[in-house]
C-alpha cells in the first residue's frame, strides 16, 4: 500500500489549502481514511477521518467547521479542504488508511503517507 500526500505549502492566516492523498496498491474503497498532523515537539494528533463510502466524517474539535474531509473512490484519493487557517494549524499533515473501524488514534491505522508541510503565517 502506498499513500502519497500533496498540497501543502505556505499560506497566510485566514487562507485556504486543499490537501490530497492518493492511494495505490489497494482496493481503495475497502479502507477508512484519516488525516493527522504533527507540529514540532508535539505528538501526532487526529484531524479528520472518513468512512469507506464517505457517508460519515469525523473531526477534531480544533478543526470542526473549518476543515472538510472527503474522498473520491474513483480516483483513489482522499482530500482535506482547510479553510480559515490559523498559525496553530502549522504542522506536517499525514494521511493514513485502515481496514479496521474509523479511529482517532494513530495506532488505529495501518498505512501512512509521507507527510506534507503546512505553514500558516500570522
Amino acid at each position: 500500500v502506498q499513500l502519497q500526500a500533496s498540497g501543502g505549502g505556505l499560506v497566510q492566516a485566514g487562507g485556504s489549502l486543499r490537501l490530497s492523498c492518493a492511494a495505490s496498491g489497494v482496493t481503495y474503497s475497502d479502507y477508512r481514511m484519516g488525516w493527522f498532523r504533527q507540529a514540532p515537539g508535539k505528538e501526532r494528533e487526529f484531524v479528520a477521518a472518513i468512512t469507506r463510502n464517505g457517508g460519515s466524517t469525523y473531526y477534531a474539535d480544533s478543526v470542526k467547521g473549518r476543515f472538510t474531509i472527503f474522498r473520491d473512490n474513483a480516483k483513489n484519493t482522499v482530500y482535506l479542504q482547510m479553510n480559515s487557517l490559523k498559525p496553530d494549524d502549522t504542522a506536517v499533515y499525514y494521511c493514513a488508511a485502515t481496514r479496521r473501524v474509523v479511529s482517532s488514534a494513530p495506532r488505529g491505522y495501518d498505512y501512512w503517507g509521507q507527510g506534507t508541510q503546512v505553514t500558516v503565517s500570522s
